[in-house]
């Protein structure tokens, strides 16, 4: 991995198709939530099956816990489909055919010059593409188990939602007063998301 991919570090925005064949910025995809990032080997690696059959559980959780998940892999589009269905996901996959984040990351798996594919990492980012964290699963128990990324998302959301707490009397208070803008998904962030889609 790239030494600058660290904590606290802009991961890059990379614009790659997904299963759709649409070409979707990982800024879109994320928009004002914090995001999990499996940067995948591909379907034809059980390891790969296995931890995604895992995140199918977790993202039940995510979709009600205003959080996004992305899988990014070197298949290409009639792949990453397979791939996709094969697991029964219902979150956005990219198609890094083309080696564009591999490279760039260098994340080359050297290991296996047959599928050339990524060396799989699991990524948390925080709004704003910001890494929180990152897991290098080479090995299947070098990836994050599903609790573990349950409690980086507890801690990314303790540091991004002002109202996490919404006991605390400032916020009673600066709701009665209708200042809203500390509340999701009425801050500025969640608003402009929603236009800029429109």
């Amino acid at each position: 991995m790239r030494s600058d991919i660290v904590p606290g570090a802009v991961f890059p925005d990379y614009e790659l198709p997904d299963h759709t064949t649409k070409r979707r910025k990982l800024s879109e995809l994320q928009g004002p939530d914090p995001v999990i990032l499996i940067l995948s080997r591909g379907g034809f690696c059980p390891k790969e099956r296995r931890q995604h059959e895992g995140l199918v559980q977790l993202h039940r959780e995510l979709e009600v816990g205003y959080c996004r998940l992305v899988t990014i892999s070197t298949d290409n589009i009639t792949e990453t489909n397979e791939y996709r269905n094969g697991v029964d996901a219902h979150w956005p996959f990219l198609s890094d055919n083309g080696r564009t984040v591999q490279k760039d990351l260098d994340i080359a798996e050297y290991t296996d010059p047959i599928h050339n594919p990524m060396i799989p990492h699991t990524i948390v980012l925080e709004p704003g593409l910001i890494v929180y964290k990152v897991y290098m699963g080479y090995w299947f128990f070098g990836r994050p188990t599903l609790e573990e990324l349950r409690q980086d998302l507890r801690a990314v959301l303790m540091k991004c939602r002002p109202d996490w707490d919404i006991t605390k009397p400032e916020l009673k208070t600066a709701w009665a007063e209708g200042r809203k803008e500390q509340f999701y998904p009425y801050g500025k962030t969640f608003l402009q998301t929603l236009k800029e889609q429109d």
